[in-house]
């Protein structure tokens, strides 16, 4: 569902208080976080997808790696995961099926997070990904509602998976391109847990499917604030991805965010290139990280020894002003 109509259905729920709740919906954070004493909290998530890949494998680890980010974004550790999947049984073979599995355990076993189980059903298309808990520290947790004004915006990854994966089912895509965004999406943001632990990030957020600005202006909403995006040092994953938009290549998810960041962007002078780029939809991508600029020196060298593909500062966090994101040159 798209931001806008995500928002709508929530809008119409009761709400249920907790005081052990510590984040829920009400946010649009990456996981929900439920207090278990005085230091240790729950981090919870689930997530899946469509095949957005050919090879079997491929998809199970894309979609595992995609799922558990979601914990390390909020500064834990991933303990257990459930398998979610759904198959018109008729159409995939077994192997098939036991290909993505493999793929998704891979990743799992990678960051010591065991799957202990799982469910499926009949479905007309392929669905797979993770409901997975983890346990955060609640003196290191990372949430989209702790920006501060001054602090510096931090990306991890570069972007333009939801273009290249569309052009990947179209035929378009070069076989460099299906390499380099399948490795990037298949790469967990473990990142997001050190740095929550070396008490140096304590707001972040994973970018993925309400693309960049989708996910910094759900973040401004809980804090508050408001930031600036320097597009120059937001790097797409190739060229061919500028090339790839000039073709028109795009997924709805990207179109639906393009059309929502118009109520909360100022875009100035923006080309319409980069303006898709900043709100393509995501599969995987990177931390965006809100960081105090005493911490930056530090935060860049871990993110680079952490084999990060990306440490770019592209804006900032502002008090709160009429538009939620200013692009600038």
């Amino acid at each position: 569902m798209s931001q806008q109509a995500l928002t709508q259905v929530l809008r119409q729920l009761p709400i249920f208080t907790n005081n052990k709740v510590l984040v829920n919906s009400n946010t649009f954070d990456d996981a929900g976080v439920y207090r278990l004493d005085r230091h240790r909290a729950l981090v919870q998530t689930v997530d899946f997808f469509t095949p957005i890949v050919d090879d079997a494998f491929a998809y199970g680890q894309i979609a595992a790696a995609n799922a558990l980010s979601d914990v390390f974004a909020m500064g834990g550790r991933p303990l257990t995961a459930l398998n979610i999947m759904g198959f018109p049984t008729n159409l995939v073979p077994p192997k098939t099926i036991t290909a993505i599995l493999r793929g998704g355990l891979e990743k799992a076993k990678e960051v010591g997070c065991a799957i202990i189980g799982g469910h499926t059903i009949r479905n007309p298309e392929p669905i797979y990904g993770l409901a997975v808990t983890g346990i955060v520290d609640l003196r290191n947790m990372m949430t989209n509602a702790n920006a501060c004004p001054s602090d510096l915006l931090v990306l991890s990854k570069p972007l333009g998976t939801g273009i290249a994966t569309t052009a990947i089912k179209r035929g378009l895509a070069s076989r460099a391109l299906e390499k380099k965004v399948t490795s990037l999406m298949s790469q967990i943001n473990t990142v997001g847990a050190e740095l929550a632990e070396k008490n140096l990030v304590r707001a972040a957020v994973d970018v993925t499917g309400f693309g960049l600005i989708g996910h910094l202006a759900s973040m401004c909403r809980a804090s508050k604030v408001s930031a600036t995006i320097d597009p120059a040092n937001v790097p797409p994953i190739s060229n061919e991805i500028v090339d790839l938009i000039s073709r028109d290549c795009l997924p709805g998810g990207t179109r639906d965010n393009l059309k929502q960041a118009r109520q909360n962007v100022d875009w100035q002078d923006t080309p319409e290139p980069l303006r898709i780029l900043l709100t393509d939809a995501q599969t995987s991508g990177g931390l965006l990280l809100c960081v105090n600029q005493r911490h930056l020196t530090k935060v860049l060298d871990v993110l680079k020894k952490s084999g990060a593909p990306l440490a770019a500062v592209i804006g900032k966090i502002v008090r709160r002003d009429t538009s939620l994101i200013c692009i600038t040159k």
